[in-house]
């Protein structure tokens, strides 16, 4: 009781002093891949300028940034996985950690790389990061210093995933949460303990998480939203009850979006399923989940964005879509924009990178698909786009380049 007392004490430290718009995770400091309200240049090819460009070996994780330094990961020569920090500034290296970890993805994916692709977490004094053997690894983001690890299937007797760890550590009031082939985990982000384990699932190919957690506070109750290969849920911080549950049918199981709370309700886009969203209702301790709208939508693996009434959503068919976030209508859809991107917006537009490393920036307007710029950036990418201020940070397969607006 003493050590719970401690950590909730030290959660409180850790969760007030993050700075609000470090891009610290996956899709950003608020998960949603939203940054704080700015202008940004109405074009890209004129006020973009390359920093420094660094040559490194391939990753799909996204990079990110805390304290003028960006971090980012690695498998080197398909053997060992690194986590190297860099001056956002010049380039110039901090710190370099690396340690055993590579698997091979089935046939049928190799096409995706048998590399690491979570994106690491940090907040002050703790950078968190997954590797392809669902190895969790806790460093100091100062110096590179080990603080903990976890090797899951090791360790704790967890089935290793067929296509390896691929969620992004969600770092929150001093714990980290993470979904591996063996349900939800939460630990501890001061002593690398866990606290609990819930949603367990089988191995193999219908086993394991393609998605991230992300956070909600639905009818006054903090919570996470859960996606896995079968479910959409509300799992509970403190003791990891699910509070509620939604069937969510896609194809092989693959859920791979992080599902988005748009107040009461959560919206998320099926593998060659269909977009839907939910009212979450809750009448005292009791919940319950009742489908607002569906329609035929089919994601892929690009989590959405919402801007003002809109969801952005990049599809199955390459394509990209803005639907209504009352009532799920088309209000326009794209020509082909390739297989993947990921976005970034600041409430007025949207910044997109393509996996063909086509940065282009939108106007977030539901009237119609409006580029204002578009400019070539990298030839791989299907890390997620980091923007910090004024700098935009871009890990190409083999290379990790650093910008800067104008």
């Amino acid at each position: 009781m003493n050590r719970f007392l401690s950590s909730t004490l030290f959660c409180f430290f850790v969760s007030s002093a993050v700075t609000a718009e470090d891009w610290n995770q996956w899709r950003g400091p608020r998960r949603d891949g939203s940054v704080a309200q700015t202008t940004w240049p109405d074009q890209l090819t004129d006020r973009l300028t390359k920093r420094w460009e660094m040559t490194l070996q391939p990753s799909y994780s996204g990079p990110v940034m805390q304290d003028g330094v960006v971090f980012t990961t690695e498998t080197i020569d398909e053997k060992v996985e690194r986590v190297t920090a860099y001056s956002i500034e010049d380039g110039s290296k901090v710190w370099q950690h690396e340690w055993p970890g590579s698997m091979t993805v089935p046939f049928f994916a190799a096409t995706n790389g048998s590399w690491i692709r979570s994106t690491p977490a940090v907040v002050p004094g703790y950078l968190v990061v997954l590797g392809m053997r669902d190895v969790l690894v806790c460093m100091d983001p100062k110096n590179g210093g080990e603080k903990w690890r976890i090797d899951f299937p090791a360790d704790l007797d967890k089935p290793l995933e067929a296509f390896g760890g691929v969620c992004s550590p969600l770092i929150h009031e001093g714990a980290v949460y993470v979904q591996l082939g063996g349900g939800l985990t939460k630990v501890i982000l001061e002593t690398g303990e866990v606290a609990w384990q819930v949603l367990d699932s089988q191995a193999g190919m219908s086993g394991g998480a393609f998605s991230s957690p992300s956070l909600a506070t639905i009818h006054g109750k903090p919570q996470l939203l859960v996606q896995t290969r079968t479910e959409l849920c509300g799992v509970d911080l403190e003791s990891g009850q699910t509070l509620w549950t939604e069937p969510i049918e896609a194809f092989r199981g693959m859920n791979i979006l992080t599902p988005l709370a748009i107040g009461g309700r959560v919206f998320t886009a099926a593998h060659s399923g269909r977009s839907q969203l939910f009212d979450i209702r809750r009448d005292d301790a009791s919940w319950s989940v009742d489908e607002a709208w569906r329609q035929k939508t089919q994601g892929y693996m690009s989590s959405p964005v919402k801007v003002d009434d809109a969801i952005y959503l990049h599809l199955k068919n390459e394509r990209f879509t803005c639907l209504d976030a009352e009532d799920g209508t088309i209000h326009w859809t794209s020509p082909p924009v390739g297989k993947y991107w990921s976005m970034v917006h600041n409430g007025e537009n949207i910044l997109a990178l393509a996996s063909d490393g086509v940065l282009r920036l939108i106007e977030a307007t539901p009237e119609e698909y409006r580029v204002l710029d578009q400019t070539k950036v990298a030839d791989d990418s299907w890390a997620y786009l980091a923007v910090d201020g004024k700098t935009i940070v871009v890990r190409d397969l083999n290379s990790l380049q650093v910008y800067q607006w104008n």
